[in-house]
């Protein structure tokens, strides 16, 4: 008869009696692999690999209060917008002995408080959220986090921690202020999801086409259903119905600018003598389109990497932190799509 086999979990101690070297080096060579030499960390991984250790991720949180693991908390895993800031958090953890746990809220505050939650009873070394719009509750969770937490992607004069972002508000401004001095006089807002980064943008094409005399509310076209091409086209179709006059539209990403170029396309509009269009966040197939769209360039990736180099340099030492708080900045990138006389091919 088979017997039951109870299998014997290989101990720290094993592993630093095969590689003649103390419990505290094998377990320095694993959680901070620079901290130790080229020599020790190859005797220590042979130790490893020949007894099979697999490191207990609970027994090392409760014996220095933290795992290796640091949580990235962002609304959504399908826009190319955090999957670029994604790529520069990854970049940057690579080679640090730290790793990455992923969360996903979809927009939800409540699933984003559960996360926090769930993030915060596993000791994560460090935490990365999107957004500065968090609920009172998350904020709270946040403030008594005992690890590193880095803000991202927006600004914000009380952040909770450290905060790595750029102003939507501005980057609006500056696209409304494009159209303007394009020529177009009656631009429209197209924007969907309305997150409070979109909210943002809307108020940043709101002041400045107030500013400039330009404002009409009736040109401001909007929905809480997610973003996406055939959005954009559905959303200008609505503006024309009520405000056929329209000549311009700054909408609120990319995604929404392509729609409506579809849109403008099938209705025999010209595209961009009888209306401009302006994106924002510079996707890499507003190049390619024809005519490519203008769009405020965002820096996604510079906020993953900037955003992790800010968690990792905490981590070591907080002390060598010297500017916690970053405010990158966004660029506008002129295209065919609001170039008058622009020959299409």
């Amino acid at each position: 008869m088979e017997k039951n086999i109870k299998y014997k979990r290989v101990t720290l101690n094993e592993v630093a009696a095969e590689a003649g070297v103390s419990a505290i080096t094998v377990s320095r060579t694993i959680r901070a692999p620079d901290m130790v030499s080229a020599g020790v960390r190859k005797k220590v991984q042979a130790a490893i690999e020949l007894l099979g250790y697999v490191p207990d991720q609970a027994a090392s949180a409760l014996a220095s209060e933290r795992t290796n693991v640091v949580g990235l908390l962002v609304p959504s895993l399908t826009n190319a917008v955090f999957s670029d800031v994604l790529r520069g958090v990854y970049d940057v953890i690579d080679g640090s002995g730290l790793s990455v746990q992923i969360g996903n809220f979809r927009y939800s505050p409540s699933k984003e408080e559960n996360l926090l939650r769930t993030f915060l009873r596993q000791r994560p070394a460090g935490l990365i959220v999107a957004g500065i719009d968090q609920t009172d509750a998350a904020r709270t969770l946040l403030k008594s986090a005992p690890c590193p937490v880095v803000q991202i992607m927006d600004v914000s004069d009380s952040p909770i921690d450290l905060l790595i972002g750029f102003s939507h508000y501005d980057g609006a401004v500056e696209g409304t202020r494009h159209l303007i001095d394009a020529g177009y006089k009656k631009p429209g807002f197209l924007g969907a999801r309305m997150d409070p980064r979109s909210q943002a943008r809307l108020a940043g094409f709101t002041a400045e086409a107030q500013a400039r005399g330009v404002y009409d509310p009736i040109r401001v076209i909007t929905t809480t259903h997610p973003s996406s091409v055939g959005m954009g086209g559905q959303l200008l179709s609505d503006l024309l119905a009520q405000a056929p006059d329209t000549d311009a539209v700054f909408c609120n990403n990319d995604d929404l600018a392509a729609g409506a170029l579809f849109e403008a396309e099938r209705r025999r509009i010209n595209v961009p003598n009888d209306l401009g269009i302006c994106g924002f966040n510079d996707l890499e197939m507003s190049r390619h389109l024809n005519p490519g769209i203008t769009s405020v360039a965002t820096p996604r990736y510079e906020v993953g990497a900037g955003a992790m180099t800010l968690l990792r340099d905490a981590i070591a030492d907080r002390a060598d932190i010297q500017t916690p708080h970053i405010r990158l900045g966004v660029e506008l990138i002129k295209r065919g799509s609001t170039r008058r006389g622009y020959p299409r091919e």
